[in-house]
């Protein structure tokens, strides 16, 4: 049995808090198919709002990461989103997700896409997002599929 785990939602905003967001996204993104540090990041992060859920009683310890783009006025899309291994099936992900939701509305947002790995579609599809198609195959193996859910 799993032990709660006491949490919050908030965004990276201090260079100590950057620079363990890009390491975990590394890590659990990018490090597992051998992919150099630096692969993690692309060149609109100055453009984009980065979430982390960070333990309570250790604020040091990141355990999930998220990252919230603009690619319209009223389209978002949510990318590299992860939680560690030993945290998933806590609720973090689900919360990371409604925080990011609401910053997107705040933002006048009416939909929010992403692109899925195939294990974590039924996780986003608990959360109203629907597939629209099969898209690309990243590092040759891990099938992703364009999601989307309109706000209200």
């Amino acid at each position: 049995m799993q032990t709660s785990v006491h949490f919050f939602i908030k965004q990276a905003e201090t260079a100590e808090e950057l620079k363990e967001y890009y390491r975990l996204r590394w890590k659990l993104l990018r490090a597992p198919w051998g992919k150099p540090k630096g692969s993690e990041v692309d060149d609109i992060e100055d453009r984009c709002l980065h979430f982390i859920a960070v333990e309570t009683n250790n604020r040091d310890n990141i355990i999930a990461v998220a990252r919230l783009q603009f690619n319209t006025t009223t389209e978002a899309q949510i990318r590299y989103m992860a939680v560690t291994t030993e945290n998933e099936r806590r609720g973090i992900g689900r919360r990371l997700i409604d925080t990011i939701e609401t910053e997107a509305k705040e933002f006048s947002c009416s939909k929010i896409i992403l692109d899925a790995r195939e294990p974590a579609v039924g996780f986003y599809k608990k959360l109203g997002y629907q597939i629209t198609e099969k898209t690309y195959l990243l590092f040759d193996q891990i099938q992703h599929f364009r999601m989307e859910k309109y706000l209200s």
